[in-house]
Order: structure tokens, then sequence, then C-alpha cells
């Protein structure tokens, strides 16, 4: 009985690395592998040929003393961050408490507000860009019916980057799904056990909801930070990081210097720089949630 189990136990475990080699390989070849050789191109001054020698920090000298589009792009990058991941916060809340009631056609609107996201992103910036253009974009019409001179969005260095992140919001709709999968997974009968002594839908959404929905919350600022610190479609797309760098995000910095300047070591660096960032802020995120992330368990 020992011996079949063993044999049993063989053919189960071989059976399991069959079924998963195919993820395991591409793993390997298509993350481990680049991750481990970008780690390398840190200390070379290796371009797009292969060609290079070992310089040691230089790379990482060089990014904080010789280059002011680091700090540039990464100031452009945390302006965006800090705008957009705390609107698109509040604005997916105040969506699904909307989506989350019972009235009929509410799942038109709920396909509605994901529709957005999984929208081309070239065709969605594209779409975007001729609605903040300034002399017959639909923004500027509509203000122009209040008889007010709407900005020049996207050639302005005060408006670029506000019309980017306004942009962005308009995509939050995976953040609204999750959201709204998280207020549906609160039991009804603390809502009842509310109405019953009284309260207010104020106090509801304050006491009930909001706690509650803490961990669902805690996933989008993640998310969204993640997220953020990697704008690049829509800033390369609209204003190639104009006018004057004001749109220049970090992840333009990093294609220029590889794609553009053929300096693929020192695009490399700014890649690893920018994952020590998102994992700082990240872990500093994760030891203040104990403070504000509620866990019914």
């Amino acid at each position: 009985m020992k011996a079949r189990n063993n044999r049993i136990a063989n053919r189960e475990e071989k059976q399991f690395f069959l079924f998963i080699s195919p993820w395991l390989l591409g793993f390997l070849i298509f993350t481990l592998y680049p991750m481990g050789y970008s780690i390398f191109l840190v200390f070379t001054d290796m371009d797009m040929t292969g060609s290079g020698k070992f310089i040691g920090f230089d790379n990482i000298v060089r990014a904080f003393t010789q280059d002011p589009l680091f700090y540039r792009s990464l100031l452009n990058t945390l302006y965006f961050v800090l705008v957009s991941v705390p609107a698109s916060l509040l604005l997916s809340f105040l969506i699904a408490l909307l989506l989350n009631q019972k009235i009929k056609g509410v799942g038109f609107f709920r396909t509605s507000f994901y529709i957005p996201y999984i929208t081309s992103g070239v065709a969605v910036t594209l779409l975007w860009g001729w609605i903040f253009n300034a002399q017959f974009g639909f923004i500027n019409y509509f203000l122009s019916l209040f008889g007010i001179t709407g900005p020049n969005w996207l050639s302005d260095t005060k408006w670029a980057m506000p019309a980017i992140i306004i942009m962005g919001i308009w995509t939050i709709g995976n953040s609204i799904i999750i959201t709204l999968a998280g207020l549906q997974d609160i039991p009804e009968a603390l809502y009842e056990s509310a109405e019953i002594d009284g309260a207010s839908s104020f106090v509801k959404i304050t006491q009930i909801t909001l706690p509650l929905i803490t961990p669902t919350l805690y996933f989008n600022l993640v998310m969204g930070i993640i997220g953020g610190f990697q704008i690049f479609m829509q800033p390369y797309i609209l204003t190639e990081g104009g006018p004057s760098y004001s749109t220049y995000t970090y992840m333009m910095h990093i294609y220029n210097s590889g794609f553009k300047y053929n300096e693929m070591g020192y695009a490399s660096t700014l890649a690893w720089l920018l994952f020590v960032v998102i994992m700082i802020i990240t872990l500093i995120v994760n030891r203040t949630s104990r403070h504000w992330v509620y866990y019914d368990n």
C-alpha cells in the first residue's frame, strides 16, 4: 500500500509540473530572465546593439546628480499620483454607491461605466485629444455657452497635466466594479438593524459602509499607486511630455532613455529606481493600513 501511494504521489507530481510548465517557461523566459538581465544592465553603459562595458554605479550617480529630467519627471509623476489616485478612489466609491441601488436598468449603467476601462487606450486618448482641443473641443464649446473662455488645455503648462488627470479618472471602471463588489459583500442585516435603530443614510454610510469597504479601498489604493507611477501612453500620445516638460512622466523618461537615446543601461537604472520608489510607498501604505483598514474576522 505504501509503495502504491508513493507511485500515485510521484505521478501526480509529474502531472503537476507538466501542467504548469507552459506558465513556468513563460515566467522564466519573459519575466525572470529580463528582470535579471536588466539588473546587470544597471551597472553597464549598454546600448541597443548589446555593446558596452561595466561602469559600476555611474548610472545611479548620473540619475541623482547629472540628470535634471530625472527629478522633473519624478515630480510630474508624483503630481499625477497625488491628485488622480485620491480622486479616483472618491469617485469610484460614490459611483459604486449609486450603482448598488436596486433600480430598473442598473445593469446598463454598470456596463456604461466599465466600457471606458476596456476600450482601446490609444482610441480613448485620441478622443480626449479632440475633446481638449482649444478651438473646437467639446469642453471649451460647453464653457463658451456660459460665456467662459476655455484654456489651451494641452498647450498650457498649467492645464496640461490636469487634462491628463481628468482623462485618467474617466477610465476608473475597474475600480468602480471592484468597489461595487465590496459593497455587495456587506451583509444587509447590518443596514436593517441600523434602520430599526433609526439611523440616517449618512450614519449608515459612515458607520457601516465605509469601515467594511476599507479592504476594497485599500486594494484600489495600492493598485492605483502602482498604475499611476506607470502613466505613459496618455501624455506620450497627446503632448509628448510638453509643453515645457510639464507632462513629462517618469515612464516617458525611461522610454526615451532606452529607445530614443539608445542608453539601455541608464534606462534599466531608471526602471529599478522606479521599482524602489513604488515599493517604499507601497510598504508605507501597507504599514499604515493597520490603523484604518477593518477586517471582519
